[in-house]
């Protein structure tokens, strides 16, 4: 099982790029391999919703957007109440990935 801070630096991770940042430096001496596996989850959550919202803003569309909304609101939330939950399910579609973009966050040196 974790340890509370590995969990309260995943739960953090989702709140803003700014709560990924802080859940990094949360986790930086702790090394909880739970919680860097929140961290990249988010952080690739949170990249993906900008690059991907600088495109849909060119689009005057109400469904195109909301769609993307959506999209996005379902993968954050599944990713939250994953780190609730203790579980290390990556997001549907793009986790997998996450993991492997991201691989060099929490590699011991």
């Amino acid at each position: 099982m974790n340890n509370n801070n590995g969990k309260t630096a995943a739960i953090v991770a989702y709140f803003t790029v700014f709560g990924t940042i802080i859940a990094f430096f949360l986790n930086f001496d702790i090394k909880d391999k739970f919680a860097y596996f929140h961290i990249k989850q988010a952080l690739g959550l949170f990249a993906t919703f900008f690059l991907i919202s600088l495109f849909i803003g060119y689009f005057d569309s109400l469904m195109i957007s909301g769609a993307f909304y959506l999209f996005f609101i379902i993968l954050w939330a599944y990713g939250f109440i994953s780190a609730l939950n203790n579980s290390s399910t990556p997001v549907p579609i793009l986790g997998d990935y996450y993991q492997k973009i991201f691989k060099m966050i929490g590699e011991e040196s």
